[in-house]
């Protein structure tokens, strides 16, 4: 019994055994901790006394110092910030790995829903072209589109799919780009795939079809009717390009365009006819001049950009060539020098409001214009006529108005003026009127309602005139 109160005594001191053990070694860390400082502190105060007079550490002693002790504060916790996204815009992702090769699917689904409260062109229902607006109706004329007022037109044309590549290389990255509409029916009414772009770039260089580099597409304005602005210089085609030089906000582009011309034979058409008779010169079978596409339009522009916007300069020089291939070894041809230089520039004005405008001129540059005439005409109503030409002015001024994240309008005016010959018949577009007004509603992200108004009147070199007026409503959404 005896043993056993022993025992039982040994078990129950054991933990009071150990602790003790344990409170002992911590209060030999601490010991040795105190020491470690002490140490520290009398370092600290023998370098005090080796200080100079200016108060600096002599640098006779080379002694190695103990690196230094830098605390480091915690980063703060990760809180996913909400993306700030414009109502017609994409969320900003996150950078893809610039290593790996990606593409890139975007495009919209549109529908225009047009009353059209006198007519164009019944080919062109789908937008207003000041150039497609009837003037000579019966029992004057036959002008096409000379139907009854008051037109519906529902369409879904201005849908779009952009299909973006991106190829890393060891020397840099390659891009492409293949993009339609279904505007490819726009002679005949019709829904097709139309391409607008389709192109490849390495470094300053790109070829393909895409936007011209005369033209500057960021001042299109914020509207809703398709073919936009008359006077606004806007077309694509196959081209080479080089941009030698884009930093620090300014960017210059030159290139090689693929050539094509509007030719007017004017009333070359009845005059040069073996009809005609002596003494005018005879043209058998017929007059039929088309364009010849002999040398590339040489295009280029200087580009600046700030935070306050941009301003371009662009310049075009071309050589319109054409032939009568029906005629004896292929007369009348030739060659007509054309030029042009177009001004630009997209201001911001007052939040998130922007002033968009245009002034372009020059002879032979209908082809770039967006509705509108003819490069080459017959410069006079009788023998000895010739090619001459033709020169045009486009101009535009747009405003684009944010009334809040969820509202926007745009309003503006465009004209296209050419100065017509004698040459030309009397039918001949010499003016294009084009306006707009609308009020956008951007319910949620990437989809876009709104209605527009617009105005379109196209002026002949006889003076007479002919007016369209529509409303359009349209849903857009964009992927």
């Amino acid at each position: 019994m005896r043993r056993l109160a022993i025992a039982l005594a040994v078990l129950a001191i054991s933990p009071i055994a150990a602790k003790a053990d344990e409170l002992s070694d911590m209060k030999a860390a601490l010991s040795a901790a105190m020491g470690s400082i002490h140490a520290l502190q009398e370092r600290v105060r023998v370098l005090e006394k080796e200080k100079d007079t200016t108060g600096a550490l002599k640098p006779a002693r080379r002694a190695r110092a103990a690196p230094p002790i830098v605390v480091r504060p915690l980063p703060p916790p990760l809180v996913e910030a909400a993306p700030v996204v414009a109502p017609d815009l994409k969320p900003v992702a996150a950078v893809p790995d610039a290593e790996t090769a990606r593409l890139e699917i975007h495009g919209s689904v549109q529908l225009d829903a047009i009353y059209d409260i006198k007519k164009v062109n019944p080919n062109w229902e789908g937008t207003l072209r000041p150039s497609q607006i009837p003037v000579n109706c019966p029992p004057v004329g036959t002008d096409p589109g000379c139907g009854k007022n008051g037109v519906t037109n529902f369409n879904v044309r201005a849908s779009s799919l952009d299909i973006r590549g991106f190829l890393p290389t060891e020397a840099g990255e390659v891009k492409t780009r293949l993009a339609f509409d279904l505007w490819g029916g726009a002679d005949d009414g019709q829904v097709r795939f139309r391409l607008t772009q389709a192109w490849g770039s390495f470094g300053a260089w790109l070829f393909g079809y895409t936007d011209s580099i005369f033209m500057d597409g960021d001042i299109f304005p914020n509207v809703l009717d398709f073919w936009g602005p008359s006077g606004m210089i806007f077309v694509r085609d196959p081209q080479i390009r080089w941009t030698p030089w884009d930093a620090n906000g300014l960017k210059a582009v030159v290139g090689l365009e693929v050539p094509s011309a509007a030719i007017d034979e004017g009333k070359a058409a009845d005059l040069f006819r073996c009809t005609a008779g002596p003494p005018f010169p005879c043209f058998s079978p017929g007059l039929d001049v088309l364009e010849k596409p002999r040398y590339p339009d040489i295009t280029g522009h200087v580009r600046a950009d700030g935070p306050w916007g941009h301003v371009q300069l662009a310049g075009v020089a071309r050589w319109v060539t054409f032939d009568n291939p029906t005629g004896i070894g292929g007369n009348p041809s030739g060659t007509v020098f054309g030029y042009g230089g177009n001004l630009t520039a997209s201001i911001n004005t007052f939040g998130d409001d922007s002033i968009k405008g245009q002034f372009a001129i020059g002879k032979a540059i209908a082809t770039y214009i967006n509705d509108c005439c003819f490069d080459l005409a017959p410069n006079a109503a009788a023998p000895p006529a010739h090619a001459t030409a033709l020169p045009l002015i486009g101009w535009l001024i747009y405003y684009d108005h944010w009334w809040s994240k969820q509202w926007s309008s745009s309003i503006g005016f465009s004209q296209n003026i050419q100065q017509n010959t004698p040459g030309q018949l009397t039918d001949a577009q010499n003016q294009g009127y084009y306006a707009s007004a609308n009020l956008l509603w951007y319910p949620m992200q990437n989809v876009t309602l709104g209605v527009e108004g617009l105005w379109g009147e196209r002026v002949n070199l006889n003076g007479a005139k002919g007016q369209d007026e529509r409303v359009q409503f349209s849903a857009r959404v964009k992927f």
